[in-house]
């Protein structure tokens, strides 16, 4: 992927990015350091920015005759997230874990995932996906988006039902003028917001450059209430110029309804079906 960062050692450039002064030669700077905060829109007449994200994981798990034994072990361990019945596996499973500290997912659910009854049963690779909220730029407000809305979204008891995928964008797509890439993805995000003010479907939106195995860009939940209206959003997605046109891939597929939804902090929000 190119040449590291800080190779300017290699140039004869001090790492800050700058050559000492000499003899009244004037000092010649770097390349300014990235800029890697979320920003939103202006909030009481001031921007918005945030050096933190909300992470969540998803994995598929095989051979698991009591899906309702998961959840209790995951309370116990400190587990924000929910448990899904695979719709297509008589005997599958599947996790959602979110937390702000990528660390979690190692220090507090990698153990978690290794004893009680997550122990005896059987991963399915081709189902973990793990991604980070991200903003746009103009969120009226950003820790909502970031944190709030997604949370919400995945522990409401009245929306059980849920398909996760991941895709990826072709070349061609990001080679396109920024104004064309605006029009494409208003086209394609007008019917999401369709379907979330009916009530009928709800969005999540993680990227996962860099985090994917299968070098993913970006993993899509789709929660509700009922299952078609889940269905019935891929449908209509699929005539829009962005999937039609400028995806690489898309899939898999999983699809599930939740039997156990808490916050770590707020163990009592569970459902039962």
């Amino acid at each position: 992927m190119g040449d590291a960062p800080g190779r300017a050692e290699e140039s004869g450039t001090p790492a800050g990015g700058s050559t000492p002064p000499e003899s009244g030669r004037p000092s010649r700077r770097g390349p300014d350091p990235p800029d890697i905060s979320e920003k939103g829109g202006l909030k009481r007449g001031q921007p918005q920015r945030s050096d933190e994200r909300l992470f969540m994981q998803l994995f598929g798990f095989g051979d698991c005759t009591n899906p309702r034994a998961l959840g209790p072990h995951l309370a116990n361990a400190g587990v924000t997230g929910v448990v899904y019945e695979d719709l297509n596996d008589p005997r599958g499973v599947a996790l959602l874990a979110l937390s702000r500290i990528p660390s979690f997912f190692l220090d507090v659910l990698r153990p978690a995932l290794s004893s009680g009854p997550f122990a005896a049963l059987a991963q399915k690779p081709e189902y973990t996906m793990f991604g980070r909220t991200y903003a746009l730029g103009y969120e009226p407000d950003l820790d909502d988006v970031l944190f709030h809305r997604p949370t919400r979204t995945v522990l409401n008891p009245a929306w059980p039902w849920a398909v996760w995928y991941p895709l990826r964008r072709n070349g061609r797509f990001a080679q396109l003028p920024p104004e064309e890439q605006r029009v494409i993805l208003a086209e394609h995000g007008a019917i999401g917001m369709s379907f979330g003010a009916a009530d009928l479907a709800h969005d999540i939106r993680l990227a996962c450059h860099g985090l994917d195995v299968n070098d993913n860009d970006f993993v899509v939940g789709l929660i509700g209430k009922d299952l078609h209206p889940l269905s019935a959003v891929v449908q209509a997605m699929r005539k829009t110029q962005q999937t039609a046109l400028y995806l690489d891939r898309l899939g898999p597929f999983f699809v599930g309804r939740a039997v156990w939804q808490a916050r770590a902090e707020d163990r009592e929000l569970k459902i039962e079906n």
